[in-house]
């Protein structure tokens, strides 16, 4: 019985936790011929909702004391927003479905009405899981380009020129947003799970 209720509402937390909180970045090194104007530790710090594009930092041109201003490219929060947004709805609609499968149980068994109206709230869910995780799925893949320490170094002016080291000193941990994507389709697959045992058996 826990297992067609709770598992939504476990998916779900995982979904927007695991996106939600996320805060990442990366590390580059620029290693010009006059070594004064060099900065091996150039670090770039990113977080949800991804709007990447206000992500700016400075870099050295290696041509004397100036300083190159650049940002990151793109802009993945309404994606990621409508992802989180998506699940914090479902967990909260997983838990009243739980309080009402527990205490009030005679009620929803007593007409077609509670079962109904689960069965099409949670087609209406199963929906907004199968866009929100494709909407974000493809945002994430659009922040790990975006992020890649070699794309990165390709907008430094000085790492154009031969002569001048750029290197990658260590690139961002996408694990846990990963783990969002695999949690919101685990999430869709419960639901549609809950709505057939709901429909089939009552509870």
């Amino acid at each position: 019985f826990c297992s067609f209720i709770c598992s939504p509402q476990l998916f779900a937390i995982f979904a927007f936790a695991t996106c939600g909180g996320y805060s990442g970045g990366l590390r580059l090194s620029v290693d010009c011929v006059n070594k004064t104007e060099s900065n091996l530790s150039i670090d770039i710090a990113f977080a949800y909702p991804f709007r990447l594009h206000q992500v700016t930092f400075e870099v050295p041109t290696c041509e004397g004391k100036e300083r190159q201003k650049l940002a990151l490219i793109g802009d993945s929060s309404s994606s990621a927003e409508f992802f989180v947004t998506v699940a914090v709805f479902a967990f909260l609609y997983s838990l009243a479905a739980t309080v009402v499968y527990i205490f009030f149980q005679n009620k929803y068994r007593e007409n077609n009405r509670g079962p109904l109206i689960d069965f099409i709230v949670t087609v209406v869910f199963s929906f907004l899981w199968l866009v929100g995780s494709s909407a974000w799925a493809k945002g994430l893949s659009d922040v790990k380009v975006a992020t890649d320490p070699k794309e990165v170094l390709l907008l430094m002016s000085a790492c154009k020129q031969p002569s001048n080291k750029c290197m990658a000193v260590h690139s961002p941990v996408m694990s846990s947003l990963n783990t969002s994507v695999l949690s919101e389709i685990q999430s869709g697959k419960a639901l549609k799970t809950r709505k057939r045992v709901a429909t089939v058996t009552g509870l």
